[in-house]
């Protein structure tokens, strides 16, 4: 390893030939940080430990211990190859050879012998590239985190108009949502049985708020009755789990959306027992969904430990002790296992502030999770409409008999259409363009000075502008008219992050 910087984008080069690392890093050294890997389990290694912090891998195929094949699929199975692009580094360029490592995931080959301008474009370009996507993927996640809680807050209202009338204390629904949450993560850890992903839990977690709904029916004498119902009345009670369903199966629309199947199976069967014990339907065993499994032992957990007209509350431990006796039903044994294991995360969790909101954080991993994963695979298509729209503008960029321009921040690089670099007797891509001689000689100082601050003065809101100077041009001095536009990121306060343009003779 070498270059520390923190300001640096990290590159790892994995190569077992000490040679090709130094080649690629004299390349790239002035640039960026270089972690450097002499084959694959050392690379696998450098991963656990960095993680995303690294921007780009540069990866060999043939080396001893692990090839770069065996990398890739590690890095496909722990999902390091949605977030961290790879470059294809090899001398061995037959067809199959690159059809499969772009299978398993690769952007971009680049064969040996090495052409340091060919390996500084692509990995400016691949950097570019995975930019411009976390930007997108981010600016759609926003979006479904606003969708999200809205949805969290009208659910969250709608549940506590029903705790109202039950003369609760607006917690039960909080509870009893963390309570789901906890055992789902638990039980996704000890078994893949049921297959729950966290958009599972973040739907079942939801749709949980909804399971009492049906209880609106329930005449108030029944509801709050400070004793012990009347087998007529407890009758009567029983009825809520059915009713809360029909009103969900009655609604005219969105029967179709997930949120909804899942509330209605939640409502319906959150008082059936494992050993078929419970009602309306007595199912048994995992005849119950696994969503109104666990809902079912949260609203237990949670009545026993709150203050009810009828009772006095139980404290955790005696709590938990009467569920895992036996002694408030029969329940699932995986439940029970993850119920002794999150033990203490339980009472953690429902002792602090964290059950009055979702984390904002959580949401937005979820948004990033369907976004991947969707059936569609989201992340490919945004790849896809992204080089869709690099071809378009290197199309256009080489027609245009205008001097185009394009300015990036992070890596600091200037582009040119070919016209422009002729016209200008620069190359079509320069790095660090403020420290080059011949960028410089283009342009005087002071109107390099101010056309710098103008563009730093602009905003997302008005980013164009315009400004008239001289440039030096390969044909002679020319009255040059300037006009750009700024880009900004789309962080929550947006960053300056580049430039585009064209440069008009007068």
């Amino acid at each position: 390893m070498n270059n520390k910087n923190p300001d640096k984008q990290k590159i790892l080069i994995v190569d077992d030939s000490e040679m090709n690392r130094a080649i690629l890093s004299e390349m790239l050294g002035s640039e960026y940080e270089i972690l450097e890997a002499e084959n694959g389990a050392q690379a696998i290694e450098i991963l656990q430990k960095y993680s995303i912090e690294i921007s780009l891998i540069l990866l060999d195929i043939v080396m001893p211990v692990m090839d770069g094949y065996e990398v890739l699929k590690i890095m496909n199975s722990k999902r390091w190859i949605k977030d961290i692009p790879i470059i294809m580094i090899s001398a061995e360029s037959s067809p199959s050879s690159i059809d499969r490592s772009y299978e398993l995931g690769i952007t971009d080959f680049i064969s040996r012998p090495f052409d340091a301008s060919i390996v500084r474009r692509r990995v400016v370009n691949t950097l570019l590239l995975y930019a411009k996507q976390k930007r997108l993927t981010d600016m759609v996640a926003d979006q479904m985190y606003e969708k999200e809680k809205t949805s969290n807050l009208m659910i969250t209202i709608l549940s506590h108009i029903v705790e109202f009338r039950n003369g609760e204390s607006g917690m039960h629904v909080l509870h009893v949502q963390a309570f789901t949450e906890i055992l789902l993560k638990r039980l996704m850890q000890i078994t893949d049985k049921y297959k729950l992903s966290s958009a599972d839990i973040s739907l079942i977690t939801n749709a949980s708020a909804l399971h009492d709904i049906g209880k609106i029916s329930i005449p108030d004498e029944i509801l709050n009755k400070p004793g012990r119902l009347t087998d007529e009345e407890f009758a009567i009670m029983k009825t809520h789990s059915s009713v809360g369903a029909a009103m969900i199966d009655e609604m005219p629309f969105y029967k179709d959306e997930p949120l909804v199947k899942v509330a209605h199976d939640i409502c319906r069967w959150h008082h059936e027992r494992y050993d078929g014990r419970g009602y309306p339907d007595g199912l048994k065993g995992d005849e119950i969904p696994i969503s109104a499994q666990i809902v079912a032992l949260a609203d237990v957990y949670d009545a026993l430990t709150s203050e009810r007209v009828y009772k006095k509350a139980y404290s955790h431990d005696v709590a938990m002790n009467m569920i895992l006796n036996g002694e408030c039903g029969t329940f699932n044994p995986l439940l029970m296992q993850c119920l002794k294991d999150s033990a203490a995360s339980i009472q953690n969790e429902l002792n602090s502030n964290s059950v009055l909101h979702h984390s904002e954080k959580e949401i937005k991993n979820i948004a990033d999770e369907i976004l991947r994963y969707d059936e569609l695979s989201s992340s490919q298509q945004t790849l896809h409409m992204l080089e869709t729209e690099r071809i378009k503008n290197d199309f256009f960029y080489s027609v245009s008999t205008e001097v185009l321009f394009e300015y990036t921040v992070l890596p600091s690089t200037l582009t040119l259409n070919e016209y422009g670099a002729q016209k200008l007797g620069l190359e079509t891509f320069t790095l660090n363009p403020s420290e080059d001689e011949n960028v410089l000689s283009l342009i005087t100082s002071d109107d390099l000075k101010e056309l710098s601050r103008l563009i730093h003065e602009t905003t997302p809101e008005n980013p164009v502008l315009q400004y008239d100077c001289t440039l030096s041009a390969k044909d002679g001095t020319k009255k040059t008219h300037i006009i750009c536009r700024s880009i900004w990121s789309m962080d929550e306060t947006p960053k300056y992050v580049g430039v585009i343009g064209k440069s008009v003779e007068m």
